[in-house]
């Protein structure tokens, strides 16, 4: 095992689940912004057809997918983005977008080349690049991002020797956990640098669908060349639980990605697959989810303003990224926030173990998530308030 893995802190999303079992047996009432997994029910379509999917005789599903699936997946792709790939050659299903970033490097990193074996995200960041890589026995290699550039993974300010020894960089847009969007043209400057160095450039867009202004595109609309975007179920229509996205672009790199994939058992129950193909070829559901999503945006909008918060005003993802008041780090007020069964996830939470390893995991910013009802919503501000009053 990666000496690394063996010092990385616990997963994050653990840890959360560890404090608010602490204060379930303390009966503080939880309020819980900490892990993103919205509360709204799964349309009833979507339901009934998983549920009248599940055979009597349960059988093994095939990696590469029903091609009723495949086919909702890309016509999906061409409708939201205008882009038209082959159902057969250019999509598989997967188990969420985790366990496929997950699994990527495990098939695309050659340990028998370590000069061509880094792997490039930025940080803050979705922990599973950095722990997926390590796996793999790649060399993960987390750039910070600055606020100054919106949090965009700049790969023309990276030194050439690094980009030369790349072998993957995985972008996040909308982005986890600042909330931060891409251009179009942002798109068109990292793949061009991908394409000179050699680099697949992973691109994680689980989020493309909750937005509330713009439309978020995605890098497959500069081409498919080098190119492999993750799509999930799991933010779009709900269905965390579920397990259940799709990986799409380059036709070579998802061929050999399919046939790595063979050996992990991860394929997607076909009821699952059903279930899914409904989900991906209806939007009046999505629709409906967006708009509860933007009245709680709304309700911390006007109340973070209120109560002083500095704040990254999202775009697009259900997430807040906040900044502590006083000068204090975003560890601090979270810590706070729990004794009032306020749960959020602090800024250090997404740094990298490589950051934390080297005592460069610091941040006055915490996330927060807007998985509670709108109701519960509006009741936790109220906590919220006099939790803050008296943290000053």
């Amino acid at each position: 095992m990666n000496s690394l893995l063996k010092n990385l802190k616990p997963y994050p999303m653990e840890e959360l689940n560890r404090l608010k079992a602490q204060l379930k047996e303390r009966g503080i009432k939880i309020y819980d912004f900490g892990t993103g997994d919205p509360k709204e029910p799964t349309d009833r379509r979507i339901r009934e057809a998983l549920i009248n999917a599940v055979p009597e005789v349960s059988q093994y599903p095939s990696v590469y997918g029903k091609r009723k699936l495949r086919l909702a997946a890309a016509n999906w792709l061409e409708r939201r983005f205008g882009v038209r790939l082959d159902a057969d050659s250019q999509i598989i299903p997967s188990n969420g977008s985790k366990e496929a970033i997950f699994h990527f490097p495990l098939v695309f990193i050659d340990t028998d080349m370590p000069e061509k074996s880094r792997v490039v995200f930025g940080t803050p960041a979705y922990p599973v690049y950095e722990r997926g890589t390590l796996y793999a026995g790649g060399k993960p290699t987390p750039v910070p991002l600055k606020e100054e550039d919106g949090f965009l993974l700049r790969l023309d300010r990276l030194d050439r020797g690094i980009l030369e020894e790349t072998r993957i960089v995985w972008i996040n847009y909308p982005h986890n956990p600042t909330g931060a969007t891409a251009s179009l043209q942002y798109y068109e400057d990292t793949v061009g640098i991908c394409r000179e160095y050699g680099i697949i450039l992973c691109s994680d867009e689980c989020y493309t669908e909750i937005y509330f202004d713009r439309k978020p595109p995605s890098a497959l609309q500069v081409g498919t060349e080098g190119v492999v975007a993750f799509h999930s179920l799991s933010k779009r229509s709900g269905l965390t639980g579920y397990r259940t996205g799709f990986i799409a672009g380059d036709r070579d790199l998802i061929a050999e990605y399919r046939k790595g994939r063979a050996s992990f058992g991860v394929a997607t129950p076909d009821f699952i697959q059903e279930a899914a193909a409904v989900a991906w070829s209806d939007e009046e559901h999505v629709e409906e989810r967006r708009r509860i999503f933007r009245e709680k945006r709304e309700i911390f909008l006007d109340f973070f303003r209120r109560i002083g918060l500095e704040f990254l005003s999202p775009e697009a993802t259900f997430y807040f990224w906040v900044k502590a008041p006083a000068n204090r780090t975003g560890e601090e007020y979270a810590k706070h926030l729990l004794n009032y069964g306020i749960v959020v996830s602090p800024g250090v939470n997404f740094c990298s173990g490589l950051e934390v390893m080297e005592g460069r995991c610091s941040s006055p910013y915490f996330r927060i998530a807007l998985v509670p009802t709108v109701g519960e919503c509006k009741e936790a501000v109220k906590v919220w308030e006099k939790a803050h009053r008296e943290f000053l």
